[in-house]
């Protein structure tokens, strides 16, 4: 049984010329050229796969989205959608849209966009399993009681079904890492690799062969093949911490791989297709540095599809009894000793 596919889009020279590549790769396409047709078309049959622009002349989006989703939610909606549109596009995600491709459109990244997007609608049930199954095997994450623990782990749970990428931003020794790990862990990717980088550590003349990797005789010192950390993260979770502090020519690597979803080690002729979720952090604020001109605005926007804060400990003062506990019992397990508890004064 074919896939069947909605494309809506105003542009309609771009909306059947779509529907034309589509077709050559298999799929069974059907073209809309605002809200109107498409409302007639969802009516008359299901779609595997809906493709949107988010700027219709009689209506948007979200509107679609919104629409699809009460008539059959195994439905997958991708938005298309301008730079200024990026918002928008964020916002649709969190309401159940797949994912988003920026125009100008690459053919490739829309086929293999509605490629993931099946495969999360024909494994959504084995995910649910698995994700269950490593809960009950996930990190020790200390919650807290404080307000700001309880609205930080409800950012988590939103964000972490979703494949959203997450920008985490908080002080030195807040847990980032942490809660990528309770992101990962609480995902459908769960059972599959979580690859930490610390991104302050990597020489920019090795950046290339660290992320991507390189195979034998590459370079002077490539005495074996490499495997990079995207491709060692594939099928899960890609965590770059402290991420502004990457050169700039680092940033246009990694923002070219994030956008094409492809990667090719040093010194291969050959592509590697990658399915990764990216998670970073940073202890600083990299909208200045995007004023700067120290950080590309176009990797900020493409990590920051959903931004959490972390709370200083300052601001979550009655949690410090249940951190200090918790690292107590570390404690006494690592160095084998019996400290009963804290004495300790309440102090306003």
């Amino acid at each position: 049984m074919s896939i069947k596919i909605l494309v809506i889009d105003d542009d309609t020279a771009f909306c059947v010329m779509l529907k034309t590549f589509l077709q050559k790769k298999g799929y069974d396409v059907v073209n809309a050229f605002n809200a109107s047709d498409a409302q007639q078309e969802l009516n008359k049959d299901k779609f595997d796969i809906v493709l949107t622009d988010i700027r219709l002349p009689d209506s948007d989006g979200l509107q679609i989205l919104k629409t699809v989703k009460e008539k059959a939610y195994k439905t997958q909606v991708i938005l298309m959608t301008g730079y200024t549109d990026i918002k928008t596009a964020v916002k649709a995600m969190k309401l159940g849209a797949f994912d988003y491709v920026g125009k100008p459109i690459n053919p490739d990244e829309i086929v293999y966009t509605i490629q993931q997007a099946l495969l999360k609608r024909d494994t959504n049930n084995q995910a649910k399993n698995e994700t269950a199954s490593a809960e009950k095997s996930s990190i020790s994450f200390v919650k807290g009681i404080s307000r700001n623990s309880a609205r930080l782990s409800e950012h988590i749970s939103l964000v972490a079904p979703t494949n959203m990428s997450v920008l985490i931003v908080g002080e030195s020794g807040t847990g980032k890492e942490y809660i990528a790990q309770s992101i990962h862990l609480q995902s459908k990717r769960a059972t599959k690799p979580f690859v930490a980088v610390d991104c302050g550590a990597i020489p920019k003349d090795l950046a290339s062969s660290e992320f991507f990797g390189h195979i034998k005789g590459s370079f002077t010192g490539a005495v074996n093949n490499k495997t990079g950390h995207f491709e060692a993260a594939n099928g899960g979770t890609l965590f770059l911490d402290e991420v502004g502090n990457l050169s700039y020519e680092v940033q246009v690597q990694l923002l070219r791989a994030l956008q094409e979803r492809k990667i090719k080690p040093v010194g291969s002729n050959n592509e590697i297709h990658v399915d990764i979720r990216v998670v970073a952090a940073t202890n600083e604020d990299l909208t200045e540095a995007v004023k700067r001109g120290d950080f590309r605005e176009d990797l900020y926007h493409r990590l920051n599809e959903f931004l959490i804060r972390v709370p200083k400990l300052s601001e979550r003062k009655e949690d410090i009894m249940i951190f200090a506990n918790h690292f107590l019992e570390q404690a006494k397990e690592e160095q084998e000793k019996d400290v009963r508890k804290f004495i300790h004064d309440d102090v306003e």
